[in-house]
């Protein structure tokens, strides 16, 4: 528990950050997020902050600017408008990384301002389910009570640097991951020991990353469990998909798993099928009961290991019908021999070269490109075409980042 004196100690502080007239006091918002919003005791105030600064989310230039390169894409090859898949604007995000920074007793917990380590501390974010908003407050109450101190990026000392949630829908439990700037978890044990405590039933699981580097890199490359699951489990209308806390995974599920959904619906009965970019098998094992075989492609370690524990769990028939290709997907062309379908998820820097150039010369009878990067999108569809082989069959738009101009794109390419 809290000592007195340090209790005493805080509260001379508030009192006089209010004499001082510096005290800011969190203002409730009673209606829907605009440019103008009322607040709890009635009045009607500008909105410079929060997701939607003065109305911009759903400002029509903003909105505009998020389509009109797909639009003019799909004018150019002579498809119809493209049709933009939305979801829910609040409490989507189920997955969140939050810079620990501040003094000791008095840590911030949010966001960097742009170009700068500055982080402004964010209680109660609205577009975050509510159970990562609990576990910020508890993470830091924990890091206050057990004296706990913020990492400094100029001093480069510090130990509590970030904090990673991820919410298991089934559960509604949150895997909760701490970074700091040390190399073992013993000067955090006592914190680790009041989340867990705190809590309770709410805690899927606590990891500690070590990252003892001096760069703006948020993860080192090790974990270590203190309790708890090794993974967070989601499905996607197929296979059981596993997470562990180093794998990349979407932080809105409900427009994921539209994605995957429109995805399957791209596949033949019986196909063969290969997955560039697979990560942890979100795609992969979500469609395996209709394909004949799939091979699947990833590099990244830690989504390896993730895509291991599904492919686990899968009885002997369906794991006869996947073979797993570790590496880059420049080295991994192999994959897509004699597929008929080929899957691409690549990160926002798209397609590795090598596969652009085979893709291009020997096109399988359909790809599905899943994209969220919009320039690279482009310029990997006009290689993709460029030899006449391929040709593009149809453009959607997911809103998978809502109040932002960015969209996820699933294309798909038929042989041509």
């Amino acid at each position: 528990m809290i000592r007195e004196e340090f209790r005493d100690e805080l509260a001379g502080e508030i009192d006089a950050l209010r004499s001082e007239g510096l005290f800011k006091a969190e203002r409730v918002i009673t209606s829907p997020q605009d440019a103008r919003v009322r607040v709890r005791d009635g009045r009607e105030v500008l909105n410079f902050c929060a997701n939607n600064y003065l109305g911009l989310a759903d400002h029509p230039a903003v909105l505009a600017a998020a389509r009109d390169a797909l639009e003019t894409l799909a004018r150019a090859h002579g498809l119809p408008e493209v049709a933009a898949i939305c979801g829910p604007t609040a409490g989507f995000r189920l997955r969140a990384r939050l810079a620990i920074r501040g003094r000791l007793g008095s840590p911030k917990l949010g966001l960097f301002e742009l170009g700068t380590h500055r982080v402004v501390h964010i209680s109660n974010c609205s577009v975050q389910h509510p159970l990562i908003n609990r576990v910020a407050g508890v993470v830091r109450r924990a890091l206050v009570d057990a004296r706990v101190t913020c990492y400094s990026d100029k001093a480069h000392l510090g130990l509590a640097r970030y904090l990673q949630v991820v919410v298991e829908r089934s559960s509604q439990t949150a895997q909760v991951v701490i970074v700091a700037n040390s190399a073992t978890l013993d000067p955090l044990a006592e914190c680790f020991e009041l989340i867990r405590e705190r809590l309770g039933s709410e805690l899927h699981s606590l990891w500690f990353n070590a990252n003892g580097e001096r760069s703006n890199t948020i993860l080192g490359p090790d974990f270590q469990n203190w309790c708890g699951p090794a993974s967070v489990v989601e499905r996607f209308g197929g296979a059981a998909v596993h997470y562990p806390p180093g794998a990349f995974g979407q932080n809105n599920l409900d427009i994921a798993q539209a994605i995957i959904e429109h995805v399957r619906a791209q596949i033949p009965p019986g196909a063969r099928v290969a997955e560039f970019y697979a990560g942890v098998g979100a795609i992969g094992l979500s469609v395996l009961a209709q394909v004949r075989e799939i091979r699947l492609n990833e590099v990244s370690p830690h989504s390896l290991h993730g895509l291991e524990l599904g492919l686990g769990e899968l009885d002997l028939r369906d794991r006869a019908k996947i073979s797993v290709i570790p590496g880059a997907a420049g080295a991994a062309l192999v994959a897509a021999s004699g597929a008929q379908v080929v899957i691409a998820d690549p990160p926002r820097k798209g397609l590795d070269p090598e596969l652009t150039e085979y893709l291009s010369e020997n096109p399988p009878e359909r790809l599905v490109y899943v994209s969220c990067g919009l320039e690279s999108f482009l310029d990997d569809t006009a290689r993709l075409i460029s030899r006449g082989k391929l040709c593009l069959a149809a453009l959607t738009a997911f809103n998978l980042v809502p109040f932002t101009e960015h969209v996820e794109t699933v294309a798909r390419f038929e042989r041509a």
